[in-house]
This record gives structure tokens, sequence and C-alpha cells, in this order.
């Protein structure tokens, strides 16, 4: 039962990792199933975002499998384990085809690790653990991807991680958590790894739900699914926030739970749940999204979490309605969305981190 309920409540957290090479390059997508702790692999066709399952997939991975990342150096992929009192990571090594090995043992974390992030030159993977308010902090070995936990890991919180960003500097780390009467973002500075409160801000929402950064580390977005709101904050050099005028943004459609910003840095994609479509944004130059003429854009049933390839082409897009558990692909023209196919991964997906090679 707590595994289910993890999956339904921790879901709209799911992290995207990707690793970028040429555009005509084999891009691989690995998606996370909880319920049969299971590993989905899709190789992605780069000319048209179609998906096609590799034959040696799926893969049993740990119990309640959550949260995937991929390593920058693309030889490394991650799955965070909280099912069943599991509490661990697995490592894995990519193999040239897209294909994973597991390498064991599998690394303890704190109670409930349910998402991964990884800072941008791949030294250190950070894990959310829900039920001990704690993030884990592991170096990383560059040859083996061999976890190591950091002095003073796992770091606590005080407060109940719902999601987390990090700077694209790898200087800040980001964490969204409930509270009243409204959430809050919590800014730590990171010091080889190691994490010390700098400030946090309210957002509109008491349970804020997605996090999403833009490549140049300028501006936070925070998705506030209760208030159906966009929550806008401009990033200074010492890594604190500060909300921008005209923050929150009403979003006009019904639970907003996830989103993420194109390559460019030109473009917000905003999953609603509530309402089955994507909405997305141009982004202004104070960082303020606009609406995009022809948004919203139909999705399946419960749109959950998404991601772009590196490309920005192709939009990705996990949905856990009864009836299209999967991944949607959409084309992406400029924020303007076209609808491909959905690829049915057999249950309820949490998390997804493409990779090229």
């Amino acid at each position: 039962m707590l595994r289910k309920a993890l999956v339904l409540a921790l879901a709209f957290a799911g992290v995207a990792s990707f690793v970028s090479c040429g555009t005509t390059a084999n891009h691989y997508l690995y998606a996370t199933v909880p319920a049969v702790s299971q590993l989905v692999v899709f190789r992605e066709d780069p000319f048209s975002g179609v998906l096609t399952e590799l034959s040696e997939s799926p893969y049993t991975v740990g119990s309640g499998a959550q949260s995937v990342v991929v390593h920058p150096s693309g030889k490394f992929l991650y799955v965070s384990n909280p099912g069943q009192g599991e509490n661990d990571v697995s490592l894995f090594d990519i193999n040239s085809d897209g294909t994973v090995s597991e390498v064991t043992p599998r690394t303890a974390t704190g109670t409930l690790p349910f998402l991964l992030v990884m800072d941008p030159a791949g030294k250190f993977l950070y894990v959310a653990n829900a039920l001990s308010n704690s993030i884990s902090v592991f170096s990383i070995d560059a040859t083996s991807g061999k976890l190591t936990p950091i002095t003073g890991s796992p770091f606590q919180i005080n407060i109940s991680p719902k999601n987390m960003q990090i700077a694209p500097s790898g200087s800040f780390l980001y964490v969204s958590a409930p509270s009243s009467p409204t959430g809050l973002v919590a800014t730590f500075s990171v010091n080889a790894g190691a994490l010390a409160l700098i400030s946090t801000i309210p957002t509109a929402d008491n349970n804020p739900s997605g996090l999403a950064i833009d490549p140049k580390g300028a501006f936070l977005y925070a998705s506030n699914a209760a208030a159906n709101s966009i929550s806008i904050y401009s990033i200074d050099a010492s890594g604190t926030l500060a909300s921008v005028t005209g923050s929150p943004l009403a979003d006009n459609f019904t639970n907003p739970v996830a989103l993420t910003v194109d390559p460019t840095g030109s473009f917000l994609f905003l999953a609603n749940q509530g309402s089955n479509n994507i909405s997305t944004y141009s982004i202004s130059s104070s960082g303020f999204p606009v609406p995009v003429t022809d948004s919203p854009f139909a999705s399946e049933t419960a749109p959950s979490f998404l991601i772009l390839d590196p490309n920005g082409k192709y939009l990705y897009v996990g949905n856990q309605g009864s009836s299209s558990l999967g991944i949607q692909a959409f084309g992406n023209a400029s924020g303007s969305l076209n609808s491909i196919r959905t690829f049915g991964v057999g249950n309820t997906p949490t998390s997804l981190a493409i990779l090229t090679k």
C-alpha cells in the first residue's frame, strides 16, 4: 500500500535528465515503472520522434523503481528504489546499443528515496528522501560510476522534499516543500556536494509540484497544482530567489503538476494533469512566460511529467490515466506541439531520462 501511495503522490516529481550530442545521434529513453519495479528502454528515431522498445527491455530493477538519471558521460545510469523498505540506488553500466547492465551491490540511502538529481559535471548525485526529510549526496567515480557518500550525508533539511533542481552552474540546489499557509522553495549552496541552507521563499501553493530552471540559470519556475498557477523567480549571483513582477501567473487549467524549459531557454512547457493538456509559453527577456497562440495542446489523460529531447525537437509526456498509461510523443516547433503517438509501458511511469550516443 505504501508503494502505491508513493507512486501516486510523488510521480509529479518525476525527474528528467539527458546527455546531449549531435542532431542525428541515436537517442535512448529510460522510463521507470514502480508498480512492477521495471526500467523500460526505448530507442528514439531522431528524425521522427518515434520510440521503439529494445528487445532486451523491460529490465527488472529495485523495488518500486521511482526515478532515473543518466550520467553526462553517457556511461552510467542510476535508479532510486523506495519500495518495500529497500531504500537504495541502483547503478547500471550503459552499453553502446543503449542496453544496460546492473552493477551490484546497490547503495543505501535515506527512507523512501523518490527523486534523483545529478550535477551538470556528473560529480555528485543528490537523492531526496521523502520520509526522512533529508537529501543523501554521493560522489561519483568517473571510471566506474560507483557512489560514495560524502561527509555529512544524508543532510537533514527540516522540510519534506517534494521536488528539487540543481542550477546549471552546479553551485545551488533548489528544493520545493509543502508548508502552511503556503509552500516554499529552499535554496542551498553546494560546496563539493555539501549542502548549506541560504534562504527560503514562499510559493503560491501550500504544496508546490514541479520545478524547472532555464539553461542560463537566471530563472526558476514552480508549478502550483492546487492554485493552478506558475510562480516565477529570478536567481541572483548568490543563488537567492526573488519573485518576478506579475508572479504567480494564472495557468487557467487544472492541476499543473510538472514543467520544463526547452534547451534554448525560449519556451516553457506545463503538464496540466486535471485538464489533460499541455500549455506552452514563450519566455520573455524578463523571464515571464507568455502563452503561445495555439496553446494548450490536448494530451492523453493525466499527463504527469515531461521532458524534451536534447535537440528540443520532441517532447515526451508521461501519462498516468488508467486508459493511457505510457509516454506520449509530440513534435515541437517553436512551442507549438503536434501529437505523434503514445507508447505503452504497461503500467504507471514516473520518470524519464534521455541519452544520446
